[in-house]
């Protein structure tokens, strides 16, 4: 069984994680006509921001209440209340996503109540607009944890309870932070193609795909509308990805009876060969031909990259979730988890890693823990420990700030695991040095007896 191994350092060497604000202000900016709004300090904004901007090269819909010494002191409720009625005068957004931060966690408020009292003093001026809160400490989490606590207060806030008549080709899709923008094309693509309708929440395919708008656009463009959200009681079926995200499936389910099913993970060949499956029984088709020729590929990919993978050593940085995923793609491919590191313990599926140890910590403890190792994979601050032992680094996860089009990276089934397999197999083969001519020699460098070196062949 794998050992959780609990941080011990004072302090982080080499941040791995992202904060937990961060991770729901990505949750938000899935919503189309959203804005979130960071209930802190500029500072804290300013740094969110410039991740969102170096990782997405887009403009990012960021906002922030802007507490000052004195409102830390006394309560920021009246900070909150301005920030929300100005967004709504002069954004008009269709949802507010409020995301607390450090600064205002630490004084205990009751962020709750205080955005009740806006919502009920304030109901004309906000009509229109829907204002959800997320509780996102800075100091206990991370990325993860807050993309889960805002769908789940999306959820919570928005979706109409109660049982609603099902409509047998509607499911309702709640993807991991860690799925890309590439991703969820394609789990839209896939769904649609066994003639189902997905309702995907939330879908950053639609507002961070790098499109650009004809006009000005201050809030999210794209993205899941607030009216389907609402709807989500009337899908066949919910659909989760990731185990961080069973939370809010499970809200989904105690608000609507919608069912859920959990897939821990989507890569690999038989991740991906039963959601086309639950696919096909939930629709009544047969599977399309198209992704029966994208499985044989990737099964023809899985015979030429093994040969690459075997005995490899591989060292892993990344969230739980994200961390299981590339475990076991790496381990089902014949390679070895030398080190893994990840953010937090409070996800039950690093009991799942098959690893010996996972170890909660930063990438200083990847770098210690992964010399020797054939690959780091973890993302673009990954980059000095690599530099640092030699090793090459396959970039994954966020942020990636060194490269072009991380989220139009696919990673996820038949497909995104054939191209996982190209591209470690890639970077293994171009690692490798070919032989020269004189060390393919025999006789290069062999050492002569001490009697013959007197003799006059040697001299020719």
């Amino acid at each position: 069984m794998v050992r959780i191994l609990p941080q011990t350092k004072a302090a982080a060497v080499n941040p791995l994680k992202s904060s937990q604000p961060l991770g729901a202000a990505l949750a938000f900016l899935g919503i189309d006509g959203a804005m979130p709004l960071f209930h802190g300090s500029q500072g804290c904004t300013s740094f969110a921001l410039v991740l969102f901007v170096r990782h997405f090269k887009e403009a990012i819909p960021l906002q922030t209440t802007a507490m000052d010494e004195v409102a830390t002191i006394l309560g920021g409720a009246d900070h909150l209340e301005e920030a929300i009625l100005n967004l709504k005068t002069r954004t008009k957004p269709k949802l507010i996503g409020v995301c607390t931060t450090a600064l205002t966690e630490t004084r205990s408020e009751d962020f709750a109540g205080d955005v009740t009292n806006i919502r009920q003093k304030r109901a004309e001026e906000l009509a229109g607009t829907e204002v959800v809160l997320a509780n996102t400490p800075d100091f206990e989490g991370a990325i993860e944890e807050g993309w889960a606590k805002a769908v789940t207060a999306i959820i919570g806030r928005i979706t109409r309870p109660g049982e609603q008549a099902r409509q047998s080709k509607k499911i309702a899709i709640l993807p991991g932070w860690h799925l890309t923008v590439a991703d969820i094309e394609h789990l839209r693509d896939m769904v649609e193609s066994f003639g189902v309708e997905p309702v995907i929440v939330p879908d950053v395919s639609g507002s961070l795909d790098g499109t650009v708008p004809d006009r000005w656009i201050t809030t999210t463009y794209g993205g899941t509308s607030v009216e389907d959200i609402r709807e989500l009681g009337t899908a066949e079926r919910c659909i989760v990805v990731g185990e961080h995200m069973r939370r809010p499936a499970e809200l989904l389910h105690r608000l609507t009876g919608v069912p859920y099913t959990i897939f821990q993970s989507l890569a690999g060949l038989k991740a991906a060969d039963r959601f086309v499956s639950l696919l096909s029984a939930i629709s009544g088709a047969p599977v399309p031909a198209g992704v029966r020729r994208r499985r044989a590929q990737l099964q023809d990919a899985l015979l030429d990259g093994h040969f690459h993978f075997g005995g490899k050593k591989i060292a892993i940085a990344a969230e739980p979730d994200q961390l299981y995923q590339l475990a076991t793609f790496f381990v089902d491919m014949g390679s070895e988890i030398a080190a893994a590191v990840t953010t937090t313990n409070m996800s039950k599926i690093l009991e799942k890693v098959p690893a010996d140890s996972v170890q909660i910590g930063d990438l200083g403890d990847l770098e210690a823990l992964g010399a020797g190792a054939d690959l780091l994979v973890t993302h673009s601050h990954g980059r000095q420990a690599a530099q640092h032992l030699g090793i090459p680094l396959m970039r994954v996860g966020f942020p990636i700030f060194d490269r072009l089009g991380s989220q139009h990276k696919l990673t996820i089934l038949h497909q995104g695991t054939r191209d996982l397999i190209f591209e470690v197999a890639n970077i293994f083969q171009a690692k490798r040095h070919a032989p020269t001519p004189e060390a393919l020699d025999p006789f290069t460098h062999r050492e002569m007896p001490d009697e013959l070196r007197s003799s006059p062949l040697a001299r020719l």
